[in-house]
């Protein structure tokens, strides 16, 4: 297997994006499948790498980042030692971050045989599904699209953060990273941002406009975004196929860090899921 880790790329005034891929050589023309964490994530949280590595044995190139203002840093990409930069994200940061990396793996993997750089899978985790879907319905270079626990809906989230005169008015609000114990701030511009973009950022919208294969996975023991959100997914995405997984939360019972070398039970099924729909 070819993994390649923390690759970093420069993106001139804006702010880098690391990444990793994964991928065999003994299959040519293989799809790329490109994965985006959620809120307060990032690339190696967890079992990610182990479903990296799942997916790439299966025939997959797997190809994951971090988001540009996800918290971490080039040189510190695990937990968020960059407040500051966590503080100024929002979605539409995020969608010119996953636009870039699909630039960079067609071109990255433009010559070679082993992958095929026309055929792009986007996946999503939470947050990170919202932003698949959006990217999906706006660009023709995704064919497929596999969300995980993701939610349905940015504008309840974002108008809910809290008092919004308060925030307007102290410019910032925090919110409490349980496992961290930090107090990660939003900006006031995060709002202004979802209420300038509001129409694009509207994955209800986005989700009625997919033609593309769709697999939806969520869990029936997911107490961070329900299952209603998924049902919700399913019930807009035109042909989309909705996998319950069995007695999973929220990230398909796996924690951080994963010290096992195996996948959860219910993680595997997810890569089974994935492999399935990324190989058909």
């Amino acid at each position: 297997m070819v993994i390649k880790k923390n690759i970093v790329l420069k993106r001139g005034p804006k702010k880098p994006l690391l990444i990793d891929t994964f991928y065999k050589t003994k299959k040519n023309k293989q799809p790329i499948v490109i994965f985006c964490h959620g809120y307060k994530g990032f690339k190696d949280w967890g079992a990610w790498n182990l479903l990296a590595t799942s997916i790439a044995n299966a025939g997959s190139c797997f190809i994951k980042f971090n988001f540009s203002h996800n918290g971490g840093t080039v040189n510190n990409p695990i937990d968020f030692t960059d407040l500051e930069a966590f503080g100024h994200n929002n979605y539409t940061k995020e969608l010119d971050d996953l636009d870039a990396i699909i630039s960079w793996a067609q071109q990255q993997f433009k010559n070679n045989a082993f992958v095929d750089s026309n055929n792009i899978c986007l996946i999503g985790h939470s947050r990170g599904g919202g932003i698949a879907v959006l990217k999906a319905a706006e660009d023709n270079r995704v064919k497929k699209l596999i969300t995980l626990a993701s939610v349905s809906d940015f504008g309840r989230r974002t108008v809910t953060i809290g008092n919004l005169k308060e925030w307007k008015d102290t410019g910032v609000k925090y919110v409490l990273n349980g496992r961290t114990k930090q107090q990660m701030p939003h900006y006031y511009q995060f709002y202004k941002d979802f209420k300038d973009h509001e129409n694009r950022l509207n994955i209800k919208k986005a989700a009625k406009r997919l033609t593309i294969p769709t697999s939806i996975l969520h869990g029936d023991k997911d107490t961070s975004i329900l299952l209603k959100e998924a049902e919700e997914l399913h019930t807009w995405i035109p042909h989309s196929e909705l996998v319950i997984i069995k007695n999973a939360d929220h990230v398909f019972n796996t924690k951080h860090p994963w010290s096992l070398k195996n996948l959860s039970i219910e993680l595997n099924s997810v890569s089974e899921a994935i492999i399935r729909l990324a190989l058909a």
